[in-house]
């Protein structure tokens, strides 16, 4: 591996932070997303929050606290040896309703408090400017993206982060996820569907406007902190034909490319052909003012960040059974074991992905998100073996240094998810733990919230140390 690769871990203000009364921050979407049988008809937004029972539990209020822990966590995180921390700041943070003319400032000196404890020990910071985030305000005035007006509110909310840390950040990422627009768009984008809307016209045009403003705080980036890189981000996974099938084959070429499209706007700059034919088909037509297309040609990303969990299996006759994999339906493939949670365990799709996007793009790639989400257990003497997370990341890891030193893919960095344990975002779930660090804390909220170091904290030490070379 390069001898500047950034090894570290990632989080999000939203499954993490917590303090949601705390600091003049304003309300935001994961503070209304219940834990429970309804969270995933309010992510998706079919189900209004608003409606939801008076006793329901929303477990991103608290999470596990991240705001009034901060300096336990990024010590541990030092200790680890992390070179690099990817997180989030709430924009209601910074702006509690998304329209005020001058920023929180008790919100820029926390996260002014949090970089500069990272910069004391040498960890660089990236940023994501919205994982999975906006002002609550802004959802319940305007519809979240489904409007225009989010343009401008986002830009002022970065302008005021380029400006206030342009010496001191030097990666951005401006939308964690973004197609997860399309598969939950409460939770990705605010979005919650009225009484006979057209979700898919309504989902497309939402996208367009999240790609105008990611190019347009690109070209702010630019102007305020020219040295600084802007990154966009993507839920990717390979998607496999279940067979050989040509029919088949042309399922998963269908399946990357709705994964593809937003980072092929992003990377390329232009709606791709393939994009185009299918909002006419659909009878999908995007408002555009004069510009928008100059705007996205004119301000590609400088690097493509991407989670990966797992690859997609998809077959063209709909049969057979189904398999978990996060929200994306996915045909279970015959070939490759599961986590507790149904996410197909596939470190060579990690490296076939990683392929994919560099060929693809020819891009620097920066891994923000990997990992096993599992159920762990502190033994009786304190401690938590969880050799299943080490053996799952031991796996990936090989995969990404063949894809680098073997195949010639340009990597910056790799950032495992939730290093230190918090809320599941598909599951609102604490259970499903992925972190180097426990957190005491259960699905319900109860707990001390106590840090204690497993087995995997060590093991990646190591790994961190040798830049790669000792897996064992």
């Amino acid at each position: 591996m390069r001898k500047d690769f950034l090894w570290g871990g990632a989080t999000a203000a939203n499954q993490c932070e917590g303090g949601w009364q705390e600091g003049g921050r304003g309300m935001a979407i994961v503070d209304v997303i219940p834990h429970g049988a309804n969270r995933m008809p309010v992510m998706k937004g079919i189900m209004d929050y608003r409606d939801l029972p008076k006793d329901s539990y929303y477990p991103g209020r608290e999470a596990i606290d991240m705001y009034g822990h901060y300096k336990e966590d990024i010590a541990l995180f030092a200790e680890m040896g992390f070179q690099c921390y990817r997180f989030s700041f709430s924009w209601s943070r910074i702006f509690p309703t998304g329209e005020e003319t001058e920023p929180n400032e008790e919100g820029l000196r926390f996260y002014d408090d949090v970089v500069n404890e990272l910069i004391k020990y040498g960890i660089e910071p990236v940023v994501t400017l919205c994982h999975f985030d906006a002002p609550l305000e802004l959802v319940e005035k305007y519809g979240s993206w489904k409007s225009r007006k989010m343009i401008d509110c986002f830009l002022r909310y970065c302008d005021v982060v380029f400006r206030h840390f342009k010496n001191r950040i030097r990666y951005w990422i401006t939308f964690n996820e973004i197609n997860m627009l399309m598969h939950l768009p409460f939770m990705g984008a605010g979005i919650r569907f009225e009484k006979g809307e057209d979700e898919i016209q309504v989902k497309y045009q939402a996208a367009h406007h999240e790609l105008v403003a990611s190019a347009l705080a690109v070209k702010l980036a630019r102007e305020i902190c020219p040295d600084a890189q802007v990154g966009c981000m993507l839920a990717a996974g390979s998607v496999y034909p279940y067979s050989c099938n040509p029919a088949d084959v042309w399922e998963s070429m269908k399946k990357d490319r709705e994964n593809y499209f937003f980072i092929d706007v992003q990377a390329r700059g232009e709606y791709p052909e393939y994009a185009k034919k299918f909002l006419e088909q659909q009878g999908i037509r995007i408002g555009m003012q004069e510009g928008d297309l100059d705007i996205l040609k004119e301000n590609t990303v400088d690097f493509i960040s991407l989670s990966y969990y797992n690859s997609r299996c998809v077959r063209s006759d709909g049969q057979g059974e189904a398999s978990g994999g996060n929200v994306f339906a996915s045909a279970k493939n015959p070939y490759l074991e599961c986590s507790q949670w149904g996410w197909p365990i596939d470190p060579m799709g990690f490296r076939i992905t990683l392929n994919a996007l560099y060929d693809r793009y020819n891009k620097p790639l920066f891994v923000v998100e990997n990992g096993l989400g599992a159920v762990d257990t502190v033994e009786e003497d304190g401690k938590i073996n969880d050799d299943y997370r080490i053996d799952y990341l031991r796996s990936h890891i090989k995969a990404m240094i063949a894809a680098v030193e073997e195949d010639g893919v340009d990597l910056l960095g790799y950032t495992p998810w939730g290093c230190v344990d918090l809320i599941s975002a598909t599951t609102g779930e604490m259970s499903k733990r992925y972190g180097f660090v426990y957190v005491d804390k259960d699905d319900m909220g109860g707990g001390t919230l106590k840090r204690v170091r497993k087995k995997s904290f060590e093991w990646y030490k190591e790994v961190i140390g040798t830049n790669g070379g000792n897996l064992l």
